[in-house]
């Protein structure tokens, strides 16, 4: 192998797939560098301090990983999501932070893995199967649960990529869409979301019968909706969250939904992951619960490794990476 090569960092942590995923990662690069597979930043400690690039699969890369790390030009993140690095810390060292965000290779499955908890609630499909499988005949004490999603009011959070995808799959449910963000999206991306109307936070979470966050995590998103803005949630609204745990806060979800003033949650992701045993929301009634699945399916896994190692391999060959966030 020519001395020329530069070297990568592959971190995938195990719930993540651990080595496995990250050495089917590495033989992507097909020879265009020196790739060790770690499952932590800290793990390799030599590695780490001769990587030119870490491509990291939801695994912290923290100041202190930053600090060890001289010859680190380029932090790729195979996610749609940063917040799993510090990017003051990148910044402050010139070295360049990326997602796959272009990619669109997460938007599918997560768009359908949004409508899935949607209908699980709506349609109470947990709890009816826990009652039959048990031997319990539940339709009399299910049906004034049920509900329908034609008619009913979508709140998008953040009207992104994903976000987009999931306004477009509310048009076949006869659903009429509204959205909240920083700024307007385009009339003719407002058009192909059915028509949707940007309105203020607020305003959606007291209109909306079904919110889905879609936002980054960032400073200013952190518990996004904490106690205060979960009471403005009618009691017959629902939350659904495959973007970031921590978009919630975790603990009033789950005193709202122990208190009845919210109709259920459907949760993908949680702070941290795996959640503790301990978590309420774990307990919590109304709730449908999946392990980070939005994102993870077998051809969204291959979609981002390739979108990632390209942008990657396009850095190391000096032309310029996509999707730069620091």
């Amino acid at each position: 192998m020519s001395t020329s090569l530069k070297n990568v960092l592959a971190i995938v942590p195990p719930h993540m797939g651990g080595r496995r995923s990250g050495t089917g990662l590495a033989a992507l690069f097909d020879g265009r560098a020196r790739v060790t597979v770690v499952e932590a930043a800290g793990e390799d400690p030599a590695a780490l301090r001769a990587a030119h690039v870490i491509v990291t699969a939801l695994s912290p890369v923290t100041a202190e990983h930053l600090a060890a790390a001289p010859e680190l030009e380029l932090v790729q993140c195979a996610s749609h999501g940063f917040d799993y690095v510090d990017l003051d810390a990148a910044r402050a060292r010139g070295v360049a932070v990326c997602t796959i965000g272009s990619s669109g290779a997460e938007r599918q499955n997560v768009a359908e893995q949004t409508f899935a908890l949607i209908l699980a609630l709506a349609k109470q499909l947990i709890p009816a199967h826990t009652a039959l499988t048990g031997g319990d005949w539940a339709l009399p004490r299910l049906q004034s649960h049920l509900t329908e999603l034609s008619g009913k009011t979508l709140g998008v959070v953040g009207l992104g990529h994903i976000g987009r995808e999931v306004a477009r799959r509310a048009l076949a449910f006869d659903m009429d869409v509204i959205y909240a963000g920083p700024r307007r999206a385009a009339p003719e991306t407002e058009a192909r979301c059915g028509d949707a109307r940007h309105v203020p936070l607020d305003e959606l979470l007291r209109t909306a019968d079904y919110i889905s966050l879609h936002a980054p995590l960032t400073d200013s998103t952190r518990h996004l909706l904490d106690a205060e803005r979960l009471a403005l949630l009618k009691p017959t609204a629902f939350v659904i969250n495959t973007a970031r745990g921590a978009l919630i806060d975790q603990e009033a979800l789950a005193d709202a939904l122990e208190a009845g003033t919210l109709a259920g949650a459907g949760i993908d992701v949680f702070d941290p992951e795996p959640p503790p045993a301990t978590l309420r929301l774990l307990k919590a009634p109304r709730v449908v619960l999946s392990p980070h699945v939005g994102g993870v399916t077998r051809e969204t896994v291959v979609r981002i490794a390739l979108a990632a190692v390209q942008n990657a391999v396009d850095h190391l060959d000096g032309k310029p990476p996509r999707d730069v966030v620091s």
